[in-house]
């Protein structure tokens, strides 16, 4: 059966709420999808109506076909409630399909503990949404789960080897594998196990963390084939032995099951939006102390059964971007042909440091009104964000995403920024208008590319592998963050010199810091100087293929607010879901 052609003008039913909206979207048979990419059959595994597991075994042929482009979808630094990355992600793919290509966007599984939380769903908004909606935001195929299963299956073992003082012995102090589970629960932090008789473990402080926030995760995203997961897995440290040597998953002998575990987890899902284009959702890396970005495996797949492939990375260009490019683009040598980079008016009027924004409470009044000038003086925060791109060879296209209760002037504002440094911005209406309001930033983007495919990729590495480690963290400090320098704990100095002297030191590194601020300060807004980056501490995820860098306070377990989005989720009397956003 040939594809059919994707949705053309018609008329909009009225705005519904997203879940409502989406839910008055047919589906179309995912087969059908699969065909537009030109999958074969065997590739395809139906998960249930409008899902499907993509098999990269038996996709393994893809890679002899033409590689499309690559673009990446980033932001300023973000208000409490995002800018839109998601939105602009999914509706650019759309109006790249209105245009006659084959597009597909890949993205990060949402974590079902933020859709219960404060945060809600995460599958895009208005007529720029992935489909089912549902499903997405409340277990999908199950990936994350057995994540949770893998993560939880090393930690019982490491148990288990403390309590039969097995070889190589590890240190109960110096275990730093943890639990996992994906729900929001401040009262799992910090735990005390192994309490009761003798047979019931040995005691030892440990913890939970979100499942989002595990080394497995990271792993899963970064992994490019089965074999390579298996390796990874392996290399992950739970611990040292009494003389002090790491002592790994493949030692305790876990490597293994693991990696059975996540056997069909390690299957990007093959989706679609609400205007039926492709959407590959795979893995969901926490966005702080991991890299933030979907697989490398499902980016294959797009990459070589599309014209453009577009993934998101998790909040402003100097965090998602930034690893995007040093720690994801490095691991699997694909390159990127072009950058978007998401901007609200709300974003920038914020970042004049004249609002104060309160999660989960709506925006004040004095954001809304019109005030050109503080998009002006917000605009700092745009012009260091596209400087970043462009410390990576690539000059980004800025998406202005429209929301209600803009103003014209206040759009011009930040025309005028950009036309400062010579960069294009276009503005987006696809949450109101789903594809067809993305389609001047569609011809945009191509017509970007173009331009740099006559001079040439000038894609680069914001720092080489031989760089040491502290120096890389100096680096991206100093010309991504606009600090002064890095001030270095005396903790955090140990750590490098062990981690450079094992032989670990041409590792990338991912600095964990907040996402609401370019500095380590989440109050200091707009692109502030003046200050030093703090680090207490680095960490080495030898099994992901990086080392991290604590830039203070992170929470690897967020706790619940007062009325939590799942006081609101119920079921009708009809058996529907009701509540959810």
């Amino acid at each position: 059966m040939p594809p059919r052609s994707p949705a053309t003008d018609q008329t909009r039913p009225v705005p519904l709420d997203n879940l409502s909206l989406a839910r008055a979207t047919r589906l179309w048979p995912i087969e059908e999808i699969a065909h537009r990419l030109g999958l074969p059959g065997e590739a395809v595994e139906p998960y249930g109506r409008g899902i499907a597991k993509l098999d990269p075994v038996a996709l393994a042929a893809l890679a002899e076909r033409p590689r499309g482009r690559y673009v990446v979808v980033s932001a300023i630094t973000p208000t409490p409630p995002g800018e839109g990355k998601t939105t602009t992600a999914i509706g650019l793919v759309q109006g790249l399909q209105r245009l006659g290509h084959v597009a597909s966007v890949a993205l990060r599984q949402p974590s079902m503990a933020p859709t219960l939380g404060l945060k809600g769903g995460a599958t895009g908004s208005g007529y720029s949404q992935v489909l089912p909606m549902e499903r997405i935001n409340l277990h999908l195929t199950g990936d994350l789960h057995a994540v949770s299963a893998a993560h939880n299956l090393l930690a019982a073992m490491v148990d288990n080897h403390l309590h039969h003082r097995l070889e190589p012995e590890l240190d109960p102090r110096t275990i730093c594998w943890s639990r996992v589970i994906d729900l929001n629960d401040r009262a799992l932090r910090h735990l005390v196990v192994g309490l009761g008789g003798s047979g019931d473990g040995v005691p030892r402080q440990t913890g939970f963390e979100i499942t989002a926030a595990s080394e497995v995760m990271a792993v899963l995203a970064l992994a490019d084939s089965l074999a390579d997961l298996r390796r990874r897995l392996g290399r992950l440290i739970v611990g040292q032995d009494r003389a002090g040597e790491p002592v790994t998953a493949e030692q305790i002998g876990a490597a293994g099951a693991m990696t059975v575990l996540l056997k069909e987890a390690f299957k990007p899902n093959l989706l679609q939006t609400l205007e039926h284009a492709p959407a590959l959702i795979h893995a969901g890396p926490f966005g702080n102390i991991a890299h933030g970005n979907s697989s490398i495996v499902a980016d294959r797949i797009g990459l070589h059964a599309s014209d453009f492939l577009v993934t998101e990375a998790g909040f402003g260009a100097d965090m998602g971007a930034e690893r995007f490019f040093n720690i994801k683009c490095r691991i699997s040598g694909l390159v990127p042909d072009a950058a978007v980079l998401v901007v609200t008016v709300r974003a920038l009027k914020y970042h004049s440091g004249r609002h104060r924004l309160t999660p989960g409470l709506p925006l004040p009044a004095s954001l809304l009104a019109e005030h050109p000038e503080e998009v002006h003086e917000g605009g700092a925060n745009l012009l260091k964000q596209i400087d970043n791109i462009r410390a990576h060879g690539i000059t980004p296209v800025v998406a202005i995403n429209a929301f209600p209760g803009d103003h014209e002037s206040e759009y011009a504002a930040i025309r005028e920024l950009c036309e400062s440094v010579g960069v294009r911005a276009e503005l987006s209406t696809h949450v109101r208008d789903g594809g067809k309001g993305a389609q001047a930033l569609a011809e945009a983007l191509i017509e970007t590319i173009d331009e740099a495919d006559e001079t040439g990729n000038d894609f680069h590495f914001l720092y080489p592998d031989e760089l040491p480690l502290a120096a890389k963290i100096e680096r991206i400090a100093t010309r991504l963050y606009g600090a002064e320098g890095v001030d270095f704990a005396p903790t955090a100095r140990q750590q490098l010199d062990a981690w450079q002297r094992q032989g670990h030191g041409r590792l990338p590194v991912c600095i964990a810091k907040t996402h609401l601020s370019l500095s380590a300060d989440p109050s200091r807004l707009g692109a502030p100087t003046g200050w030093r980056l703090p680090v207490r501490e680095v960490r080495l995820s030898a099994g992901a293929g990086f080392v991290y860098a604590l830039a203070g306070d992170i929470r690897t377990l967020p706790g619940l607010n007062a009325t939590p989005a799942a006081t609101r989720l119920d079921i009708d009397e009809n058996g529907e879901t009701v509540g959810l956003y």
